[in-house]
């Protein structure tokens, strides 16, 4: 919800096995708690780390919007299937299939240079406010940049909603 009181800001690579736990073990929770409530606005900013991460998230941005965070699980939960040293396009190519992204469209987004700069821009930006791995999450204006477990990220989450700091912006 735009008019959640605690925004999450959350940076994260496709290939990062921390995201991977985290989308595993603390985001359904989460999700059911905090986002499907309306009290946490729930922001992900790609931060691709490599080569391969950087191609599947442009195959990422280019899902129908409705289906990107569809297609974000899918990444997550087929990591040892398209992840390796080389950038295995073939295998990415499958993963986003599953959401309806073609080889034909996957090759148009892979070739459109404003994404991949739009996408760069993404990264820069948060390079510059600190982030430096993934997963690093944005709370209240304080980076953490550390992975969360469940227990620790609901309690930084009720202590935003008892009153605590001000609201997060999007704008990190």
């Amino acid at each position: 919800s735009a008019t959640a009181p605690v925004v999450l800001i959350k940076y994260m690579s496709l290939t990062c096995p921390h995201c991977k736990r985290f989308h595993a073990d603390v985001f359904p929770e989460f999700k059911r708690a905090y986002i499907d409530t309306g009290k946490v606005r729930f922001v992900m900013r790609e931060f691709p780390i490599g080569k391969a991460s950087g191609t599947a998230t442009v195959a990422l941005r280019c899902a129908p919007t409705d289906k990107y965070l569809a297609l974000y699980g899918r990444f997550m939960e087929q990591q040892a299937s398209w992840v390796s040293q080389d950038v295995r396009t073939d295998q990415i190519g499958k993963v986003a299939a599953q959401v309806g992204v073609t080889g034909d469209a996957l090759s148009a987004c892979l070739a459109d240079k404003k994404l991949v700069a739009d996408l760069n821009a993404v990264k820069e930006r948060g390079r510059k406010l600190g982030i430096i791995g993934t997963p690093n999450f944005y709370l209240d204006n304080r980076l953490i940049k550390s992975t969360v477990d469940w227990p620790a990220l609901r309690a930084l989450i009720e202590a935003r909603l008892a009153g605590g700091a001000s609201p997060l912006t999007t704008s990190n």
